[in-house]
Parts: C-alpha cells; structure tokens; sequence
C-alpha cells in the first residue's frame, strides 16, 4: 500500500532566535530566527506533517499540542524521530521526501547539502531519496517581505504490513 502525504509550515521571523532550518543553524544576514513553541524549523515541521498525513496519524499540533511542557523549545528533529519511531512500528517505510523552502532571506544553496545530510541520517533515507530546493516568493507576501519563511513537503510511504491491508 502505498501513501503520499504533505505538509507545509510557515514561522515568523523575529530578532533573539536562532534560524534552525532542517536540523541546521544558519546565519541571517539581519540575525533573524524563526518563532514558535519548539525551535521553529519550518522545514522540519512540514517533514513531520507530511509522514503523520501519508500515515494518518493526524498532524504536528495533534501529536505534540504546544501547551505540553516537553514540546517547548523542543528540537524539532528530535520531533521528528519520534515521529518516524511512530510510522515504523507501523510498518511503514519512506520511499522519498520532497521539499521547498519559501525564503526571501538568507540565500540557502550553501546550507541545502548540510540540511539533506542532517535529514537523511534521521529519516535513515539515501541522499537520492530527499530532495530540498530554495525559493523565493518575488518579494510578495510575508516571506517575501522577510517576514516568515515557509516550507512544502511531500512524501511517498509504503506499508506492506498486514494490519496496513485491512
């Protein structure tokens, strides 16, 4: 049985935070990072939410609700790895994760190989099995004003267990 799911995330950026995209800290020229309940890594967040969609475990917030003490400032692959420990036990597998970076802000081509690296250790995937691409909205909207930074994911499982049958 094969199950495609997506996810998409998007964070404000604001002064005093660390930028944490895809497991990696990453220098904003204006010294910006991402707000939110855990780190913020939108890119990891919409990881998350692709692999709990194509499962149907629900989403990020259903799974780690941000009025619970341990997802506070929580690392978001650390996140992840839960999640993944979840759609394991399941039966299930990752055929391939596919995401874009919505960012005005800082130019992220230098980062990309660190972040599949980070990402494919977690996910225990092939470099050729995740693909990351940058982009930037043409200054329009909130990431293109270096408001926010948003992510897309899109991943491909299978689960071939018995229980995924019935």
């Amino acid at each position: 049985m094969l199950r495609i799911g997506q996810g998409y995330d998007l964070h404000p950026l604001v002064a005093g935070r660390p930028l944490i995209l895809g497991g990696v800290e990453i220098f904003h020229p204006q010294q910006l990072g991402l707000a939110g309940v855990t780190d913020a890594d939108c890119l990891t967040h919409a990881i998350i939410d692709a692999i709990l969609g194509a499962t149907g475990l629900g989403d990020i917030g259903q799974v780690f609700p941000a009025s619970e003490i341990k997802v506070q400032n929580a690392t978001s692959t650390k996140l992840l790895a839960i999640v993944l420990q979840k759609a394991w036990s399941l039966g299930f597998t990752i055929h391939n994760i596919d995401c874009t970076i919505l960012a005005e802000q800082p130019k992220l081509a230098d980062s990309i190989p660190k972040m599949r690296q980070v990402l494919c250790e977690i996910c225990q995937l092939e470099e050729n099995q995740l693909s990351i691409k940058a982009t930037t909205t043409e200054q329009l909207g909130p990431v293109g004003r270096n408001e926010a930074i948003a992510a897309l994911a899109v991943t491909l499982l299978e689960n071939n267990s018995k229980e995924a049958i019935r």
